[in-house]
């Protein structure tokens, strides 16, 4: 804390040597000043109560003698109340209501403890307070009244009076401990008796007394609430309004949205001077708000004149300010900012916002996941607890963007063991580095393996018995896989097989297996390789006690090799970006959507099937091309050039990946269909497996597509047509 203060002060119109030394003093005894500051409150808010209890009038009846005694009497319970609330370690000048609220608890502590201990004071106070000081006081006051009643004049009357009332405010104080004793007097006198009577008036007169230190009591709750909440605003408004601070050169700031979010942002700019943005204005679609000012801020036009407003402001960076904006409205703001040179920020989400996770000012940039993610997306947590917990779950490509993913997805329902199966040595190390700090009580085990390898693959099988595995690994990236086909299919279609023969020869739980869209009337090696994994564990499952799955959907968001990092490089590079067709369309998912619609496809498999994901509605690439363009802070065509290729070995226009139609079968998530396909006899299918396998190490183009053809009659090959 002290080092954020120290910040602070460095941030200024560059302050003497003298008064910098002078504030890192104050400093240094802060939390001294902080205390000091409370007690000098403590001391003006009960004042104040004992004004409003008299009408605001400076009495000696309470100046002299009841104002210091229930201060002493006071001030340590506050001063040790207010401590144990942590009262004395705040930054006032980031007072929020949080604090506010704590200063009222602590306040109501206070005066609950006093209360007691003045009840305690009426009952017992006669075991403390002597009869004789009670008595000297009366007689003294009485000497008094004498006095002023032989005085011959005025004057000779003001000394006496002062003294009276002095005395009157102390006889006031200690009258009240003869409250208990004068009420058992009372009792036993006969009813109605001139004593008794006389006793009951006496009575009610201190009762009188003791209800009206009660009321400043209660007043002097209020009044400390209402004394250190203004202090404490007033500190902040003096770091807000009136604390100079430099800015340097500020960029020039757009808001989208004109609501609470888009308030909370302007505010939070507005007390941080430090920050170096210049708020120009809002612009929101809701025409009654427009040309209204928030915080004299105007609000400049609608979304759709956002190109014109910034043209016309000099804007320099916009940030859209919903944090329950959808992905389509966030798209639609970029999308009309494309061709303006701009920066575009975000506020947190609605949910990190209620949860308290996040502020309204923590701002970041946009990214591409904030355009093409979808909504959240509900999983049956239950069922996929039922599924991973306590078990020794094995992750095949855990290095891999997914299968990394799914290693921190399979984490968080706390395995019983989770096994890293990978070939890369580097990025194992990685992920295990950081599954290990993440998850320190999970177990976890490393293990280098390439899935060709069968000897390899049975023998941790035997030593693990992994009880599911996640079968992530695999070659995807389409070029590469068409001028290498015989590792295509020894990665992709041996591989599988590996792992999939020692699941069901150790009798595992569940095999899920990670397919891809382009297993969907495959054109490409890749893609026909993935189908074909696909139609072996299928087959397996008919006689195997594990439950066999596939699960099937598109391109993933950032994962290694995908368009979006490439493009990101293009771009950094200064360009051009490359596109392979103008009409070029694909479906895409983020990494942690994808892997955890994969698992709870497979908690609600029972065998067989092949699931397919539902990806959403698919991109034109060349947008997203521009979309990342204009997010990076460039304008498509005039900063950085976009250009076609044209198609590459094997890619085709549109991926083909629906959870609608009659091929398609609807689950219980509504996010997750069944593919129904026609099943392949075992004898011929598994011998075209083994021809295609003994093909691979030849890495003949033609014959591996011949054979391929044999397993996948529309198989569709571009490169010998």
């Amino acid at each position: 804390m002290v080092q954020a203060a120290e910040s602070d002060l460095k941030i200024g119109m560059g302050p003497s040597k003298a008064s910098a030394g002078w504030k890192q003093k104050l400093l240094r005894y802060r939390k001294w000043l902080i205390v000091l500051a409370h007690l000098l409150v403590f001391i003006g808010a009960l004042g104040l109560a004992f004004l409003f209890d008299f009408n605001m009038q400076i009495q000696r009846r309470w100046v002299v003698y009841p104002f210091p005694i229930l201060l002493l009497f006071i001030l340590p319970i506050k001063l040790l109340v207010f401590g144990k609330f942590d009262q004395y370690r705040g930054w006032w000048r980031y007072v929020g209501m949080s604090d506010l609220l704590q200063i009222a608890k602590a306040s109501l502590a206070c005066t609950f403890i006093t209360i007691f201990l003045w009840f305690l004071y009426g009952w017992y106070g006669s075991f403390v307070i002597s009869s004789q000081w009670l008595d000297s006081v009366e007689r003294k006051m009485k000497s008094l009244e004498e006095q002023i009643s032989a005085a011959i004049s005025s004057e000779e009357t003001l000394a006496p009076r002062r003294q009276y009332h002095n005395l009157q405010g102390l006889q006031n104080l200690l009258v009240i401990t003869r409250i208990p004793q004068l009420k058992k007097q009372s009792d036993s006198l006969p009813f109605n008796s001139p004593e008794q009577i006389r006793l009951e008036q006496e009575i009610n007169l201190c009762l009188g007394h003791q209800k009206s230190i009660e009321g400043v009591l209660m007043l002097d709750l209020f009044t400390t609430i209402m004394l250190l909440s203004g202090l404490r605003m007033v500190i902040r408004l003096y770091h807000e309004e009136f604390f100079a601070e430099t800015r340097g050169v500020a960029r020039r700031f757009l808001i989208v949205g004109a609501g609470n979010a888009g308030e909370a942002l302007l505010r939070e700019m507005m007390r941080r001077k430090d920050i170096q943005y210049d708020a120009v204005g809002f612009v929101d679609d809701d025409p009654a708000k427009y040309r209204m000012k928030i915080h004299e801020i105007p609000v400049l036009g609608t979304v759709e004149q956002l190109p014109q407003i910034c043209q016309k402001h000099s804007i320099d960076e916009i940030a859209i300010a919903m944090p329950s904006a959808t992905r389509k409205q966030m798209r639609r703001v970029i999308q009309i900012c494309q061709g303006t040179k701009l920066r575009f920020t975000t506020v947190p989400s609605i949910t990190d916002i209620a949860s308290g996770k996040l502020k309204v000012s923590q701002i970041r940039e946009v990214e591409i996941n904030d355009l093409l993610g979808r909504e959240e997306i509900r999983l049956d947590l239950e069922e996929i607890e039922r599924f991973l917990k306590n078990k020794t779950v094995l992750v095949t490509g855990a290095g891999g963007s997914i299968g990394s993913e799914m290693c921190r997805q399979v984490c968080a329902f706390v395995p019983k063991q989770l096994l890293l199966l990978e070939q890369a040595e580097n990025p194992l190390f990685f992920i295990e580095q950081e599954l290990k700090k993440g998850y320190p009580t999970i177990s976890l085990q490393a293990l280098i393996c390439d899935i060709t390898d069968k000897t390899r693959v049975d023998q941790l099988f035997d030593a693990y018995r992994p009880e599911v595995v996640i079968h992530a690994a695999a070659h995807k990236h389409v070029p590469l896989m068409e001028a290498n086909p015989g590792e295509a299919v020894k990665n992709n279609v041996l591989g599988t097989k590996n792992v999939a023969d020692a699941s069901d020869r150790i009798g595992s739980e569940h095999f899920v297996m990670i397919s891809t869209d382009k297993a969907v009337n495959p054109t490409s090696i890749m893609g026909s390789s993935k189908r074909i994994a696909e139609m072996y564990i299928q087959d397996l499952n008919n006689t195997s006690k594990t439950h066999f799955v596939t699960v099937r959907f598109g391109n993933v968001l950032g994962s290694n090799g995908s368009v979006v990092p490439i493009f990101r490089k293009q771009i950094a590079d200064g360009g051009p970006v490359t596109v392979t067709h103008p009409d070029m369309r694909r479906y895409f998912m983020t990494i942690p959507e994808a892997s955890q619609l994969v698992l709870q496809a497979a908690a609600i498999g029972q065998g067989g099937e092949i699931f397919v994901l539902d990806m959403g509605e698919p991109v034109r690439i060349v947008d997203l091309a521009r979309e990342l363009i204009t997010l990076s802070g460039f304008r498509p065509g005039e900063d950085i050039d976009i250009v076609f290729t044209g198609l590459r070995q094997g890619e085709k226009l549109f991926e083909e990946l629906s959870i609608e139609g009659e091929d398609m079968v609807p689950t219980k998530h509504p996010k997750i269909a069944v593919w129904k396909n026609i099943l392949i006899d075992r004898q011929s299918l598994r011998a075209n497996i083994q021809k295609l396998v003994d093909l691979a190490a030849t890495q003949d183009y033609a014959r591996i597509v011949q054979e391929i053809k044999v397993l996948i009659p529309n198989y569709i090959d571009f490169k010998t047509q």
